[in-house]
């Protein structure tokens, strides 16, 4: 998960950088002001480079797909204005972005052999239902705290902490649940 962490950490750095100073100001650090004003997905797409820099490994392909699909995702979810995003949309947007790089994680573990799913079409429909709810109910209660009032902002060493926390959980829960099914 080092290259999930490191562009979750990257995103959320530059939320963070463009509400305290504005997004105009964020844009510039990053040579990057004609977005300005844009949509928020389409700043997005334009900040690909600086989040998940790179594509090589599998681990980088796993954090850009991940961030593609968080871009997908937030027009689905309405957060399109970076003037107007508030703290907790920005944590929405990384709730979202955690979750598909965890799911995709745990995918390719599926592809390597790592973790067995059942044999079972259905079956295994219903566990991989069962997964994407339990990442995301699981970094939804690891962001509670940082929804808070008196909340920190997310570090990235917090960051890390709980992606790490979370995917270990959910390939706990996904190699139980497949083994559970296969024995059916």
């Amino acid at each position: 998960m080092g290259a999930s962490r490191v562009a979750g950490a990257r995103l959320v750095s530059f939320l963070a950088d463009a509400q305290a100073r504005g997004p105009q100001a964020a844009l510039r650090t990053l040579n990057l002001e004609s977005l300005a004003g844009r949509p928020l997905p389409e700043i997005l797409v334009g900040l690909a480079d600086h989040v998940c820099p790179g594509a090589g490994t599998v681990d980088e392909g796993i954090a850009r797909e991940a961030y593609v699909e968080t871009i997908v995702e937030l027009t689905s979810a309405g957060i399109t204005d970076l003037d107007a995003l508030t703290a907790d949309q920005m944590l929405t947007v990384f709730e979202i972005y955690a979750t598909h790089a965890i799911e995709a994680r745990i995918c390719n573990d599926i592809g390597t052999k790592a973790i067995t799913m059942p044999a079972d079409a259905q079956a295994a429909i219903r566990v991989e239902a069962q997964l994407r709810d339990f990442i995301r109910n699981g970094v939804s209660d690891a962001l509670a705290d940082a929804r808070g009032p008196s909340a920190a902002p997310l570090s990235s060493n917090r960051v890390q902490s709980f992606v790490d926390q979370v995917y270990e959980d959910a390939f706990r829960f996904l190699h139980a649940r497949g083994e559970a099914e296969s024995d059916q």
